[in-house]
């Protein structure tokens, strides 16, 4: 205990958690001035700022790398759709953020289509091997699945995510598309700062294999910041999926390279687990939040405890309270607390079990759950709600092009360079999403064969009177959900504009169940906070019972598209902790 009465533990404990590696960039709390919220219903914030808004008229791209906001721009520019552009942007990222995102990993999109103004959902995540079981783990005593590996590998679902998006709702050839991304391969490009510090840290699990090693470690090393970085191996994987089609990846000399990998490395996707390969058309869950219709996408991830966070903190007077006050970031927190435990225990694949989505988005049952909230003390032992049931690493990105079509895309390895493993001379990186799956026979998201893990990454929109309005998302693991209802809070109840909402200061619980199985800590977690957050604020949590972790952050990356129907006009945001840009035309 030190002396201001705030808990403190080693921060090398919130430091295990793969995504912080990816997100070193000092944070939002050495901004230098303020700027007013222009454009806004709550004129006069002035909440710190990194950078001014990005405004434009007819298309925006926000996203994490510039190189790939600038590709998506020019998608727009020439024609293309917003999911043409997302499908630029994303390959792009592959590229010059190579441990976050790739087509060795899943996607999930949020696209509203203009034209007949219905928002569609596109789960593309990938499936556990036919061949794997809980045996395989079980019988060498595991209690949970290892996060590297082959063991680690479902079936990639980016390469069929990007077909299925494009072909209902672009205008561009996939070969069109990639070949930016190609291009950037071959010729190589500058790593930049943040991505740079990521790639050097898993330097050493990279070196453990060969192909990872070549492909990743020019000269034995991460390459550093500045230096020119070239993948020919992956302008040759996307050369032949430009070409062939999807089908390169799933039925072609791709997919022949990863199963023979696998199959000598002790793992067991094949090729057929790649051929059965189908990504799934979804219909979005949605909750009323002050007016405003937020819009996630149903389980397999972990969308819902979104909705349900906010559908507990709805009844409370936040704005009253103001950001940053110990009694908003108590509520946040416990209600964090209560709809994790739902998370680990309801959330996995639906198509394995009933997933109670209407019961937990009930405005009932978050009535209920709000009267476990003591407003003076923290929890610690927070078991999932009672229910009456009837029969690390990311890319994020959003894209609105002039007939107003919105694409809220998210796409991810998982862990930073996800297995580490790199099957053969293809140039990517393969997924451990497996890794989420639970051991235990009696769990939902207990692995089974054919199915889909859960899943941390959930893109996200806002509409109000049935049209967009804001289309964004937070990339980092389980700071995701988190991340979201803080900056949705920001916005709707605080007043903040599209980028202060996204500079602000955020907070990160850990220590809820998983739904790996993992149980919660018996001390109720602990509440990492950013520089930004008062003294005062924490000496109050603490004395609530909250164990807080002063952090030199960051939690998480933000990207946002603000839409300013009455002026015409897109609004970007962009998070100073990542190495992104908002652009627009």
């Amino acid at each position: 205990m030190r002396g201001d009465g705030v808990r403190y533990t080693n921060l090398t404990r919130l430091v295990g958690v793969a995504m912080f590696s990816l997100c070193l960039l000092t944070g939002p709390w050495a901004f230098g001035k303020r700027i007013m919220a222009a454009g806004y219903d709550r004129p006069g914030n002035d909440a710190q700022q990194s950078r001014s808004v990005v405004l434009a008229r007819r298309g925006m791209v926000a996203t994490s790398h510039p190189m790939a906001a600038e590709v998506g721009v020019e998608v727009l520019r020439n024609g293309g759709t917003a999911a043409d552009a997302a499908i630029a942007v994303n390959a792009m990222l592959g590229v010059v953020e190579p441990m976050s995102c790739g087509i060795g990993g899943d996607m999930f999109v949020l696209y509203w289509d203009a034209k007949t103004k219905t928002l569609h959902g596109l789960n593309a995540s990938g499936r556990a091997p036919e061949a794997i079981s809980r045996d395989v783990f079980t019988s060498s005593q595991l209690t949970e699945i290892p996060k590297d590996g082959p063991l680690t590998w479902t079936v990639p679902g980016c390469v069929d995510g990007w077909e299925e998006l494009r072909s209902r709702f672009g205008r561009k050839t996939l070969a069109d598309l990639l070949q930016p991304a190609i291009h950037t391969a071959e010729e190589g490009f500058p790593v930049s700062e943040v991505i740079a510090e990521s790639w050097n840290a898993q330097a050493p699990d990279l070196a453990k294999w060969p192909d990872s090693a070549a492909t990743w470690l020019p000269d034995g090393k991460a390459p550093r910041f500045g230096e020119i970085f070239r993948n020919p191996r992956l302008a040759e994987s996307l050369r032949m999926i430009g070409k062939e089609g999807r089908d390169a990846f799933y039925k072609g000399s791709i997919a022949d390279r990863i199963s023979a990998f696998s199959d000598a490395n002790g793992g067991y996707l094949r090729k057929v687990d790649l051929e059965k390969h189908q990504s799934e058309w979804v219909e979005p869950i949605s909750t009323d939040y002050r007016g405003n219709t937020v819009w996630e996408l149903p389980p397999n991830g972990q969308g819902l405890a979104v909705l349900e966070m906010l559908n507990i903190l709805e009844s409370y007077d936040l704005k009253t309270m103001g950001p940053n006050s110990p009694d908003y970031l108590h509520l946040l927190i416990e209600a964090k607390k209560l709809a994790f435990a739902d998370r680990a225990k309801y959330f996995a694949d639906p198509k394995f079990g009933l997933v109670p989505v209407k019961n937990l988005l009930s405005k009932e049952y978050a009535a209920r759950q709000r009267k476990r909230i003591n407003p003076n003390k923290a929890a610690t032992d927070v078991p999932a709600g009672d229910l009456t049931i009837t029969k690390g690493d990311t890319v994020y990105l959003c894209v609105v092009d002039s007939e107003g079509n919105c694409c809220s895309f998210i796409q991810s390895n998982f862990q930073a360079f996800g297995s580490k493993v790199t099957p053969g001379d293809v140039g990517f990186v393969m997924q451990n999403r497996g890794s989420q799956f639970a051991l235990a026979e009696d769990h939902a998201n207990r692995l089974e064969p054919g199915k889909r893990p859960f899943h941390t990454i959930i893109p996200a929109m806002v509409t109000r009177d049935g049209a967009p309005w804001l289309v964004f998302g937070v990339m980092g693991g389980d700071m995701q959900a988190q991340g979201q209802v803080q900056v949705l809070i920001n916005i709707i109840d605080f007043g903040m504009n599209v980028q202060q909402a996204g500079d602000a200061a955020r907070i990160y619980h850990q220590g809820s169940a998983s739904p790996t199985g993992t149980p919660a800590s018996p001390h109720g977690g602990e509440v990492a906070v950013e520089s930004g957050i008062p003294n005062a604020t924490m000496r109050s949590l603490g004395d609530r019972g909250h164990t807080i972790i002063r952090s030199p952050g960051s939690f998480g990356g933000y990207q946002a598209i603000l839409i300013d129907r009455e002026r015409g006009v897109l609004h970007g945001g962009t998070d100073p902790r990542k190495d992104g840009a908002a652009v627009g035309y």
